[in-house]
């Protein structure tokens, strides 16, 4: 692999890595290591994403992995941080990224938007959350509120349940009338360690779904479909699962503002301060 960065760089072509960190595998002094060779490609690497990997439940014959602990995904950030203090001061960026799922299971604050480089590693969710979360905060400001009645629910991975059930309580606050279901789905057919959005199965959500509250709408996010498509993983389409629950589906997109707009309905006028 690296032979092959070598000829990027050689070539001036910019890119963009990740480090799948393997407990055990390559964390601890592997991953100092790893920083350091993987900074050599600076400018043209333009940034570094370090994420956990994702277990999944079918890993008969594979190498035997652990879960990343709240103890280990401090010292992850530690290391992290540390590199990124260093090559700021050296490069005028902060180069390498840890992935939203380290804060979130070290249970610390989320970077500011400026240590993000811009959201270069946005796809590969680093930054996700502090993105979504001032996109919500700007869009909030500027909502007037009103007491019209509103039944919705919105489904999610586990990982981003805690932001979006804040999302919806304050979007309860200033709508009087709107109620929002906020239901966290486990992901039963990966394994119960994968907990991002984006790996939810259309059955798993018919199956935690059916029978319980979900309004007049069910949000999900885009990120749970194929691109371009409204097929789930398991090959189950939106409209299959329209049906099943009985309740219209709305795919929200990736922005605060857009998760404001889906919540309140866009049909229906949206006034603003």
């Amino acid at each position: 692999a690296l032979k092959k960065a070598d000829r990027l760089y050689e070539g001036g072509i910019r890119m963009n890595g990740q480090i799948v960190l393997c407990k055990g595998v390559n964390d601890g002094v592997e991953l100092k290591r790893s920083i350091r060779e993987l900074s050599h490609y600076i400018p043209y690497l333009e940034s570094l994403s370090v994420v956990p990997v994702g277990l999944t439940k079918y890993r008969e014959g594979l190498e035997p992995l652990e879960p990343f602990t709240k103890e280990d995904a401090k010292e992850v950030l530690e290391i992290i941080h540390t590199w990124q203090r260093k090559i700021f001061k050296e490069k005028g960026l902060h180069f390498v990224h840890g992935g939203d799922e380290w804060y979130i299971l070290a249970e610390e604050g989320l970077p500011e938007e400026e240590r993000y480089d811009g959201y270069l590693q946005l796809e590969n969710g680093v930054g996700m959350r502090r993105l979504l979360s001032d996109e919500f905060e700007e869009g909030y400001q500027n909502l007037a509120g009103d007491c019209r009645i509103r039944e919705v629910s919105v489904a999610t991975g586990k990982l981003a349940y805690p932001f979006i059930q804040k999302f919806a309580g304050r979007l309860m606050e200033k709508y009087t009338g709107t109620k929002i279901h906020v239901y966290s789905i486990e992901n039963v057919f990966f394994g119960e360690l994968i907990t991002v959005s984006g790996l939810i199965t259309g059955q798993d959500l018919a199956a935690q779904l059916k029978g319980r509250p979900l309004g007049d709408r069910l949000l999900l996010p885009c990120s749970m479909f194929r691109s371009g498509e409204e097929v789930f993983l398991d090959d189950m389409t939106s409209a299959q699962l329209a049906e099943t629950l009985q309740v219209r589906i709305d795919i929200v997109k990736s922005s605060g503002q857009d998760f404001i707009e889906a919540i309140l309905d866009t049909e229906q006028e949206i006034d603003y301060e």
